[in-house]
């Protein structure tokens, strides 16, 4: 095989790598989220679902985040989304828990945005304000109903198992930490009170990390190519 020819291949197949990973990073960063990921166990935080449209023939019309009732939370109040029309529902609880107003016999489990459009290649979040977060469990997961313009409904509500890969539809997911613990120290939000100016996270850095290395490589191996090319043709 000629010089011109290895040269030739090399840049070819470091193109497709670069392809390979920026797919990838697209398709990671496609999912219903709640950000920040990781809240303190006992605060209360702000929760901002991250809502992608990942068609290219039709717009998002409507968003339904359902949240625990296994877990279920004693305070929830939204924050009004410029377009959209939000409507939170409360269900009598199977269980009563205790709050800080005395027992809880029915909570807020489904909100509902309706009314505005999120167009192909773009994103939506919704802000919750919520808490108390339960300490008895590590995590809170919030199955959500996408529905599009087309009548077409996503449903983002498969639990995530650990060691496992990432199923196709994962549900919004919100890590707990032991008080004191790594939300802490991290600087993650976490609220000792109510309140709907909490910070959150919003970068996908998974995704964006990702795409970047797709770049890389493949400028790499468009230097490779450029440069074995014009070696060939100075020994010709």
């Amino acid at each position: 095989m000629s010089f011109l020819s290895h040269a030739r291949r090399v840049g070819a197949v470091a193109s497709l790598g670069a392809m390979s990973v920026a797919a990838l990073a697209t398709a990671a960063s496609a999912h219903v989220t709640a950000n920040p990921k990781t809240a303190e166990q006992g605060s209360y935080a702000k929760v901002s679902f991250r809502v992608p449209n990942e068609r290219d023939d039709a717009a998002t019309t409507k968003l339904v985040v359902h949240l625990p009732v296994d877990h279920p939370l004693a305070s929830v109040s939204v924050r009004p989304t410029p377009g959209w029309t939000v409507k939170a529902e409360k269900s009598k609880l199977p269980k009563p828990i205790k709050s800080h107003g005395g027992e809880l016999t029915e909570a807020v489990t489904t909100i509902t945005w309706s009314g505005g459009k999120i167009e192909p290649g773009q994103f939506q979040e919704f802000d919750v304000s919520m808490g108390p977060l339960p300490d008895d469990t590590d995590q809170l997961m919030f199955k959500a109903d996408q529905t599009y313009s087309g009548g077409e409904v996503v449903k983002w509500e498969e639990a995530p198992a650990e060691g496992a890969a990432e199923p196709e539809h994962p549900a919004p997911t919100l890590k707990l930490t032991p008080k004191g613990g790594d939300a802490a120290t991290a600087g993650l939000t976490a609220e000792k009170k109510p309140a709907d100016t909490a910070s959150a996270s919003t970068d996908d850095g998974t995704a964006r990390l990702l795409g970047g290395i797709g770049i890389a490589v493949g400028v790499i191996g468009l230097g490779l190519g450029g440069y074995g090319l014009s070696r060939a043709r100075s020994r010709a």
